[in-house]
């Protein structure tokens, strides 16, 4: 989408072991609205394209939008069936259509053709008109005005259904004359079916259609709206009954109810609506699958499948905060799919199932993932409070933690074949993300087998494990690298790697002076957040996140706060937003959903410094930014309660929390800025 901007050589030739990026000021492309909203207003920079995933239960909409520096309109939408499945079995067996404007039905005003990608007045009298600004909140809107003569104005909004397999695109006309206007939208509806002899289950049909055509006289002032549908289905010849207005109001009403979840209340307005986004990004992708909810990528490829980095490790541990009963479901599944894979010989769990379960991908061997699940897991039953649903998990957390115990090399650190990015960079024969995520499974599982009654010997040895696994760790990866003290990814690593970030998530702080240095020099910070390796344009936007959390978690509260907001500001009001993304060269910066999980853990476990410790009991070390007198966490779901979390100034240098839930008396503890506050709700 756009090449990834280079810091300046003057910068780089500046650079020394202590050096820390200037943050540039960037240039906003959008604005935050009153309703939540950010809407960008065209203006001379053109031109611009961007994209946007939006999904429901059985549909994602991918839209592609942008406009020309002649002013001419394009968009293109790409619909994915995440349950309607090719042969053979694989990641990308979902079947997917793309749409451009040319497919729509035609459109007349005052029986005049209606040319939506025209700047001007097109031949023979066709009417065009020019988009003014586009609005992005759970719904794509796109409004227009005309040209010669006016006539009226246009809105159009993109959404997918909240539980069908279907999406929609809304056409509303409004009448700005005087005198009535005649609209008209020709009926359509065209089939395609898959091969029959390679169609899952049976053939699959994909119609397009629309609601509402012919020709409608409206009043002055008064609006008339027509519906164009993309659906799949099994059975075409079915009766269809569709309700446009129906549709667009569950969709809202899903997205209202995740911005009324989990609240984040902070002085900064773009790190609010932000942090709302991303609740919407990381949440919608959960797709019904035969199987139950599974939380899914996205990204055009990545559907009713799950990895054990993004749904284990990455945005499960989110659910257990936000309280959302599908986010719930899709973290309880996704944990009993990957704990059917356990065996008796140790032989690693897929590192993906995919496919609606039919199938598995390990294409990089073992990537750690027993240790992505171990952590997340226990992370997440410690956080949601129930011990029933810990109880599950517990075989599962257990047998990963034996897996990468029984992996442990003679220099005591974990070996696995790959990491997440699954041999794009090198992570040697044991890499630092393994053993991180290993080491902070290791201090979870021990408290948590406390609480499921397991035996002291069981759980004294996971503390014993997890001190000499820590020790160990310092050993092998501590290092003098590029002049910080800070890790060596793998055993022969000699540059930077984005990754050195991890031991601060897990509370390890030896090395984090020349961590942060690191991480903030020119070596590894780009205008889009951290490469994955110093002097590479690669960037992978989960380490960004994974290091603004552990800077915060450090109390490096200043320096950490002064990239989030550079990074918010970027992701939701500049040239892709609204969104955290996936990477880049890869994937055109696709908004894969667990990313935005992990954008919301930076203010959870982060700014707001919750460590879960107990079905009801949390650690609470808050970093609260200098410039702000209180932030909030308000309806938190977790622990086995809602409740708000606010964090104030105190006399002197104290923080003031206070816990409040509905029918208790407000809690309030007053601690000196830094310290950690043991709460028990």
């Amino acid at each position: 989408m756009r090449s990834l901007v280079i810091l300046s050589l003057a910068l780089l030739l500046g650079f020394s072991g202590t050096a820390q990026v200037k943050l540039t000021p960037q240039q906003d492309r959008w604005t935050i609205q009153p309703d939540g909203s950010i809407n960008w207003k065209l203006d001379k920079r053109l031109p611009h394209t961007d994209h946007i995933e939006m999904s429901g239960e059985k549909v994602s909409m991918w839209v592609e939008y942008g406009v020309d520096s002649a002013g001419r309109s394009n968009i293109s939408r790409t619909i994915v069936f995440p349950t309607f499945r090719m042969l053979p079995d694989a990641t990308r067996s979902h079947i997917s259509y793309s749409f451009t404007d040319n497919d729509l039905p035609r459109f007349y005003i005052n029986n005049r053709l209606l040319k939506t990608n025209l700047a001007k007045s097109g031949k023979s009298g066709d009417l065009s008109y020019t988009i003014t600004d586009i609005s992005q909140k759970g719904v794509m809107t796109v409004n227009a005005e005309p040209g010669t003569p006016v006539l009226a104005k246009i809105q159009r909004k993109f959404y997918p259904s909240v539980n069908q397999p279907m999406a929609l695109e809304k056409f509303t006309f409004t009448n700005v004359t005087d005198k009535d206007v005649s609209f008209a939208m020709e009926y359509l509806r065209k089939e395609i079916r898959t091969d029959s002899l390679r169609s899952k289950n049976k053939q699959h049909s994909i119609i397009t259609g629309t609601i509402g055509a012919g020709s409608k006289v409206v009043a002055p002032g008064k609006s008339v709206t027509f519906t164009v549908y993309y659906l799949a289905t099994d059975n075409p010849t079915e009766k269809l009954n569709i309700d446009a207005d129906a549709e667009e109001a569950a969709r809202m009403k899903r997205v209202t109810g995740l911005m009324d979840r989990l609240q984040l209340v902070t002085p900064d307005k773009v790190l609010n609506t932000t942090f709302d986004f991303a609740k919407i990004r990381a949440t919608e992708s959960i797709y019904k699958t035969k199987g139950g909810y599974l939380h899914g990528p996205g990204g055009l490829s990545y559907y009713a499948a799950i990895w054990a980095n993004d749904q284990a490790e990455y945005v499960n541990p989110f659910f257990a905060f936000l309280g959302d009963e599908v986010g719930n479901q899709s973290a309880m599944n996704a944990y009993r799919w990957f704990a059917k894979y356990m065996n008796a010989d140790y032989k690693p769990i897929p590192s993906s199932i995919v496919a609606e379960g039919d199938a598995v991908w390990k294409g990089a061997g073992d990537r750690g993932d027993q240790a992505m699940i171990a952590y997340g897991a226990s992370r997440y039953a410690l956080t949601y409070g129930n011990i029933d649903s810990a109880k599950v998990l517990w075989p599962l957390i257990e047998w990963c933690l034996e897996y990468s115990h029984r992996k442990l090399n003679a220099e005591g650190v974990a070996n696995s074949d790959s990491d997440e990015l699954e041999n794009r960079f090198p992570a040697g024969k044991a890499n630092l993300s393994t053993n991180s995520l290993y080491y902070d499974a290791l201090r979870s599982a021990a408290l948590l087998g406390k609480l499921l009654g397991k035996p002291k010997s069981q759980t004294d040895t996971y503390t014993k494990q997890a001190d000499e696994l820590r020790a160990n760790m310092e050993k092998y990866f501590g290092a003098n690298v590029e002049g910080f003290d800070t890790y060596k990814y793998y055993e022969t690593n000699t540059t930077l790697r984005a990754w050195i970030c991890l031991p601060l998530t897990v509370g390890i702080y030896d090395r984090k002076k020349g961590t942060i240095d690191a991480l903030f020099s020119p070596r590894l910070w780009t205008a889009d957040g951290l490469a994955t390796e110093a002097g590479k344009i690669t960037f992978w936007d989960r380490s960004t996140l994974y290091a603004l959390r552990g800077v915060f978690a450090a109390g490096e509260t200043e320096k950490a706060m002064d990239f989030l907001k550079y990074y918010s500001q970027r992701r939701l009001l500049g040239e892709h937003v609204p969104y955290a993304v996936e990477a880049y060269p890869e994937g055109n910066q696709r908004h894969l959903a667990a990313e935005s999980g992990l954008y919301c853990r930076i203010y959870t476990e982060g700014l707001f410094g919750m460590r879960p410790t107990g079905f009801n009991t949390f650690d609470c070390t808050p970093r609260l930014p200098k410039d702000w007198n209180q932030m909030a966490l308000n309806k938190i779901n977790a622990f086995g309660s809602q409740f708000d979390l606010l964090v104030e100034r105190a006399t002197g240098n104290k923080l003031k929390i206070s816990i409040a839930q509905a029918g208790k008396q407000t809690k309030t503890y007053v601690i000196n800025e830094g310290a950690t506050c043991k709460i028990t709700l």
